[in-house]
């Protein structure tokens, strides 16, 4: 007697199973596991090979550059230029020692610009209250955690020139 929406028991044998067993072979784990290795080993080669040659590439000297009169710029107080580039913003510095330095403008915590305070005795920015050492260039109070670039300066001739910028 057959059961209504039954496959008979005589026809399991010979029914056709819809998948084809060489077709569940497509990728073996094995082959994957090679893939993966193979695609890290060359992204590791190729993270590599760019740090060598970040490493060996020099940055590109700073022109030498006038900037003042040594005479021009009385102690304690800023002269406000443009270095190395056009749109790069620094300062110059005649410290009350009488010592010349010069330093970016530019706050290594937001880059912002400081600016320097003679009466305070200190290089200020005001976005977040940093405070910077006008001798060092080194922070002193406020979330910057890093000094500022220094800008190397030679006297020539009774005339200052800023000679490049310390990494």
């Amino acid at each position: 007697m057959r059961m209504p929406g039954r496959i008979p028991v005589e026809s399991l044998g010979t029914a056709h199973f819809p998948y084809h067993w060489d077709a569940d072979a497509l990728v073996a784990r094995r082959q994957l596991l090679q893939f993966a290795v193979y695609t890290s080993g060359a992204l590791f080669s190729v993270t590599a090979l760019l740090a060598v040659l970040g490493l060996t590439r020099r940055p590109p000297s700073s022109p030498s550059r006038a900037i003042v009169s040594a005479k021009a710029l009385a102690p304690g107080h800023a002269y406000y230029f443009n270095y190395p580039g056009p749109e790069d913003q620094a300062m110059l510095l005649h410290l009350p020692t009488g010592e010349f330095v010069a330093y970016s403008q530019k706050c290594t915590h937001l880059s912002c610009a400081v600016y320097y305070q003679p009466e305070r005795a200190r290089l200020y920015c005001p976005c977040h209250d940093g405070v910077f050492s006008p001798a060092t260039g080194g922070p002193i109070a406020g979330p910057p955690d890093r000094p500022l670039p220094r800008i190397n300066l030679q006297v020539r001739d009774g005339t200052i020139y800023a000679t490049g910028v310390e990494a």
